[in-house]
């Protein structure tokens, strides 16, 4: 007679199997739904582009009060009646990032990187999800944040799982893109620019002109002119912290304020302490800040401090 508990066993296996199989399959149809809905959208837009009757693109050239802004438009061919209004004209490049696809990648696919996939998306997906809970605590969320490691540590991956829109390719040929790239993110909010392998644009700054540093430029000047409450941020990666110029990674200078403040050889760190200190109590779902939670931050800081001269990473 055979024994229930085997038997039971080589159910369970037989059933785990099908569930396997079955999830597999389910997949696989998932991915051809997708692609099928793909194609059948662009044949309706084809469609309605056939259909469509033609028209003519009318421009102001002149802006007649101040409370009217230039567009152009969309006119009639017969009666030049207004249809619709003409969005801004976007570069072919910057257009085809929003459309980058940063593959089916969830976070339970990631091992070894619970800390740092903590911390990112306290830094990028928390102030996009949730921006009340910085202003309950009244603290001002990143910009963005910069990945640094050896290679194959994860850094792309970790800015694939997080971001809903990825560029991984080197798009700074020019400063005129990296203005577009920056418009185009202002206007699709929310949004998050990734740029992997920034020390090819990132690099210290020299005597000379070139058109990369021209580009690096314009990269500091869009990141210094965007609010940190807008809904985009940044993600960057690099394998070479140690080439990047300062003004990337450089703390922010105290306010006026701060100057009365005896911080000799402080630097920004009470600064720090107070941002520390309200992402402890944005973690655990507070509306203020408690002593505990600067005493978090202080050690937090110091921490840091003692390995922030050391950017840069282990050979391999």
């Amino acid at each position: 007679m055979a024994d229930p508990r085997d038997k039971a066993l080589q159910d369970y296996r037989k059933k785990l199997l099908e569930h396997i199989e079955i999830d597999g399959r389910l997949k696989e149809l998932s991915e051809q739904l997708k692609e099928l809905t793909k194609q059948y959208e662009k044949s309706e837009s084809d469609l309605k582009a056939v259909q469509s009757v033609g028209q003519i693109v009318g421009e102001v050239l002149e802006q007649l009060t101040e409370e009217n802004s230039l567009l152009k438009v969309a006119l009639d061919m017969t009666t030049l009646t207004i249809t619709r209004y003409l969005p801004r004209e976007v570069d072919p490049l910057v257009y085809n990032m929003s459309h980058e696809d940063p593959g089916n990648v969830s976070y339970s696919e990631i091992g070894g990187l619970s800390e740092q996939i903590w911390e990112l998306r306290e830094v990028i997906e928390l102030p996009l999800t949730n921006p009340e809970s910085f202003q309950h605590v009244g603290i001002i969320p990143p910009k963005g944040c910069l990945l640094y490691g050896p290679p194959g540590k994860g850094k792309t991956l970790l800015a694939r799982v997080v971001s809903s829109s990825i560029v991984e390719k080197y798009i700074g040929k020019s400063a005129r893109l990296i203005k577009e790239m920056f418009n185009y993110a202002r206007d699709h909010q929310p949004c998050i620019i990734f740029m992997d392998e920034i020390d090819a644009i990132g690099g210290r700054r020299f005597s000379e002109g070139t058109s990369i540093q021209r580009s690096l430029m314009e990269l500091l000047n869009q990141m210094d002119g965007f609010d940190t409450l807008h809904r985009f941020k940044m993600i960057m990666a690099t394998n070479r912290p140690d080439t990047l110029d300062p003004a990337l990674y450089i703390e922010n200078p105290c306010r006026s304020h701060y100057k009365a403040c005896n911080c000799e050889a402080f630097t920004c760190r009470p600064k720090k302490c107070l941002y520390e200190a309200g992402m402890f109590a944005i973690r655990a779902d507070h509306d203020f800040v408690v002593q505990e939670d600067f005493v978090k931050a202080v050690r937090k800081v110091a921490d840091s401090k003692k390995v922030e001269s050391k950017l840069d990473c282990k050979p391999v």
